[in-house]
């Protein structure tokens, strides 16, 4: 564990929302970034589909609602309440939707390499 990073303590409706459009529907971000770990709570709207395919690696937990990933390789991964999902960096790329919308905790870094 990194002895460096001091306790903190985060009250996310304080945290600035950041709109994103995706393909279709919009993501909105609240972001913190410590050290090489960002960190964010990402609400997707109703028919989100992401604008990218993305090679990076998160952990990412579902606390309400639902979202697909689908891989490339055309495999696709519901993630429902209480569920979560780990990939490392450059895996697998993968794109999000949420036919109903849905909010997440995601966790990236340089620890996913």
């Amino acid at each position: 564990m990194n002895k460096g990073v001091p306790l903190l303590i985060t009250d996310w409706d304080l945290v600035p929302k950041i709109t994103f459009n995706g393909e279709k529907g919009i993501s909105y971000w609240r972001t913190m970034v410590i050290g090489g770990v960002r960190m964010r709570i990402v609400d997707y709207s109703e028919n989100f589909i992401a604008d990218h395919w993305c090679d990076k690696g998160h952990i990412v937990y579902c606390i309400e609602g639902e979202i697909t990933i689908k891989l490339k390789d055309k495999k696709s991964y519901s993630l429902k309440s209480g569920m979560s999902f780990i990939l490392s960096d450059n895996t697998d790329s993968h794109l999000v939707m949420s036919e109903k919308g849905a909010k997440v905790f995601i966790i990236d870094g340089d620890f996913l390499k």
